[in-house]
């Protein structure tokens, strides 16, 4: 494998000023979501351009109808080196409720933690400017070090993911073959635990729908109407506790279509990470597993379907009481998706289900909110090898392949829109506080995030490129 020892001693040498530059990127109040932040948005991105021109890039700021992408390029490692498109996105979460921050949330600074750590703190320290600048960084180091990067590099870097990326998929639809790569990186995950690295090989898709019931023409007495008249309350907990038998597996016709058995030997290595239930659900005061019965704990949150309530509400919920039946009830559900569910079977088989149960003088509306399908990395693929070997050279312990609950859209447009799979190697931590008040990054994960990328794109360097 390359030697990257020079490199690495330059990571280690500039790690102060690489921190004073992180902390000018989160001092920029980069929140897509208001739109007061506008101009702070507009900041953060040009910040970006102007350091990546700094390092030899050919950076831009590029329009969108809402806030601007950044978009760089280095070539200097010619045609026959492999191609990476890094990605990540530099706005953040609002910072309510703001009176629970211990430390103002843009102004950063460095705490110690109770293990003795230190700990960068400020909104977006973790999500996502602190994991993008690992990367920002350890292309700085091969330039410190008088070395070209390994790798042909383009830097994708967008300004709404956390408003629901409006303007992405347009923007990689119109500018698909300057973005093309052999492959995508994203740094926007987390590592095992604070000595293991790990790589996402899976991501489960999502399918949001909410759903109305009417009934009445108005809200009844209950004391008049009640027995005679439909409670939309009443038809709305029997079709959401239909849901799930007494397995825990969902009920609806054709869901688990497209659900592939994780192969046994990949059970074994997750088995072997030591995760119990007891200890997982221990971290937020619950004991009892409620999902499929005979499936561990990441199998249920890593490799199999879900659906869940995430809300409901009807009638009187103010202070006091008051003997009404609600004219509607409504929920908001939604279904984590793995393998080759298709979302659009999904939310119709939902739908004739509701239909199904509702009462004939009852009526319902359907509002979707989102459908994308899960992402499989395969667990042979000689990229997963390659990045899983470079990071384990870095850290106290070997990297591990595992699974995410979550989504994140913009691995299935790259892999739908422009035919490539994404490398998804994150520093984060599971305490990192990530959308709340107090968020933080660990010192060592913005060092080592670091050193680790030297080493991955030192490591890709050697594969050959897609033919």
């Amino acid at each position: 494998m390359t030697d990257t020892s020079a490199v690495i001693a330059q990571a280690d040498q500039g790690l102060e000023a690489s921190l004073e530059r992180l902390f000018e990127l989160l001092r920029i109040p980069s929140i897509s979501t208001d739109p007061a932040y506008k101009a702070d948005c507009r900041k953060a991105g040009q910040w970006l351009v102007d350091e990546l021109n700094s390092l030899g890039f050919e950076a831009s700021l590029r329009d969108t109808p809402g806030h601007p992408m950044v978009v760089a390029h280095s070539t200097e490692a010619g045609d026959d080196a492999p191609h990476v498109l890094f990605y990540g996105h530099y706005d953040v979460q609002p910072v309510d409720p703001l009176a629970e921050w211990t430390t103002p949330p843009f102004e950063p600074s460095i705490v110690t933690g109770p293990d003795q750590t230190g700990n960068i703190t400020g909104r977006g320290s973790a999500d996502d400017k602190g994991q993008l600048m690992t990367f920002v960084e350890a292309c700085r180091a091969y330039r410190a070090a008088g070395e070209k990067l390994p790798c042909r590099v383009t830097i994708l870097f967008e300004g709404e993911e956390e408003s629901g990326s409006p303007s992405l998929k347009p923007f990689l639809e119109a500018h698909a073959e300057e973005l093309k790569a052999d492959c995508a990186l994203v740094c926007d995950t987390n590592m095992w635990d604070r000595e293991t690295p790990a790589i996402s090989t899976g991501l489960r898709g999502l399918v949001g729908e909410e759903i109305v019931i009417t009934a009445a023409d108005r809200d009844l007495h209950s004391g008049y109407f009640g027995g005679a008249a439909a409670n939309p309350l009443h038809v709305l907990s029997d079709i959401l506790a239909g849901l799930h038998d007494e397995t825990g597996k969902v009920t609806l016709d054709g869901f688990y279509d497209g659900v592939e058995e994780t192969p046994d030997d990949v059970l074994k290595i997750w088995e072997s990470l030591g995760q119990t239930a007891e200890k997982f659900l221990g971290e937020v005061g619950l004991a009892v597993p409620s999902g499929e019965k005979g499936r561990s704990i990441l199998e249920q949150t890593w490799a199999r379907p879900t659906a869940e309530v995430n809300g409901m509400i009807g009638g009187y919920t103010g202070e006091g009481f008051k003997t009404v039946i609600a004219a509607k009830a409504s929920a908001k559900v939604s279904f984590r998706l793995v393998g080759k569910q298709d979302p659009a079977a999904i939310r119709e088989s939902f739908r004739a289900y509701v239909k199904s149960k509702l009462p004939s003088d009852c009526s319902v509306d359907f509002h979707p909110h989102g459908g994308s399908p899960a992402i499989q990395l395969p667990y042979d693929s000689p990229l997963l090898a390659t990045a899983q070997a470079a990071l384990s050279e870095e850290w106290p312990k070997p990297a591990v392949l595992i699974g995410m609950g979550g989504s994140i859209p913009v691995v299935g447009d790259f892999q739908n829109m422009l035919g490539m799979d994404s490398l998804l190697i994150g520093f984060g931590l599971a305490d990192d506080r990530i959308h709340s008040p107090n968020e933080k990054y660990s010192m060592t994960s913005f060092h080592r995030g670091i050193r680790s990328w030297i080493r991955v794109l030192a490591a890709l360097a050697e594969e050959k490129p897609a033919a």
